[in-house]
């Protein structure tokens, strides 16, 4: 990338594309690593078997966009930005940012701690997020599209629309700036946490037994959520990558059932339309169902 930058007159940003392009290979060594651990699993025990599985390739080109594409461009360009720029002005005006050994000293020294506290926090609040996108009929407008997938593996975990993407990455990375993680442990929180979202969405009979799904989120917990019946705006399982919060805040189902998965209320180009017309059947839904209100939970 250096000759290029060079070429272009733009070297003051070599250090943010070194970033990028760490973000980008950490990106395709995830996907092949995904790979390489759910296609075994879902050809070993598939919970579905499908004659025609074209609706599942939309999925794979949602996968490379986010994971190796553009996305890790902007996600780590704004981020780094963003952090750089805040930092500046908090310190300009006395105040030091935090960070989370400075509040919790016995953190300092101990880096895979400090990690496991990060995907704690990020997790609890991506419960959250994802439990009010049920919640909003807007918003759920945009995120029918990721349950609107009736052939769900594990490249169903990008399967979302771009506005949804914009409003998950600005939540992830207020709550990244507030707790002060720092900008080259961001992609691999980020990283950790999408491979395992994906081993969650496999098209495998997996459960992790009755300790384990109390744990760790497995695909049969996370399908659950995925399930027809439990489609729209009222759901279950909302956890990402622990199910505590579901546990916590009563949205938990461990039930043994795979169920089908997909949202009856979803037009059809949500679940087998192109890219590009997935994303405007979203906006229409979104426009739809703005003057919805609130829907509410079970």
């Amino acid at each position: 990338m250096l000759p290029a930058l060079y070429a272009l007159g733009l070297m003051r940003w070599e250090d943010i594309s070194f970033g990028w392009a760490l973000f980008a290979v950490y990106g395709l060594a995830q996907v092949i690593i995904t790979f390489a651990v759910c296609l075994p699993l879902e050809r070993w025990r598939p919970v579905e078997r499908w004659e025609d599985g074209r609706a599942v390739l939309v999925d794979v080109l949602y996968t490379l966009i986010s994971r190796v594409g553009l996305l890790p461009l902007v996600t780590f360009v704004l981020f780094y930005n963003l952090q750089v720029s805040l930092n500046g002005w908090m310190t300009d005006h006395g105040y030091v940012p935090p960070t989370l050994e400075g509040l919790f000293p016995f953190l300092l020294g101990r880096p895979v701690a400090t990690f496991i506290a990060y995907v704690i926090i990020l997790d609890f609040f991506d419960y959250w997020r994802h439990r009010l996108s049920h919640v909003f009929n807007w918003w759920y407008g945009l995120h029918a599209l990721h349950h609107a997938q009736r052939q769900m593996t594990f490249w169903s975990d990008d399967r979302n629309h771009l506005l949804d993407d914009i409003i998950a990455f600005v939540w992830f990375t207020a709550i990244a700036l507030l707790i002060g993680i720092p900008p080259m442990q961001f992609p691999l929180l980020v990283l950790v946490q999408r491979f395992l979202e994906s081993l969650s969405h496999a098209n495998v009979r997996l459960s992790f037994g009755w300790l384990g799904e109390r744990l760790l989120v497995s695909p049969r917990f996370h399908r659950a959520h995925h399930g027809v019946t439990a489609a729209g705006m009222k759901s279950i399982n909302y956890g990402a990558i622990l199910p505590w919060w579901d546990m916590l805040f009563g949205t938990a189902d461990f039930s043994a059932d795979f169920v089908a998965t997909g949202d009856p209320t979803a037009e059809e180009a949500m679940a087998t339309g192109s890219y590009l017309a997935q994303q405007w059947a979203g906006v229409r839904r979104l426009v739809g169902s703005a003057g919805g209100g609130v829907a509410r939970l079970r």
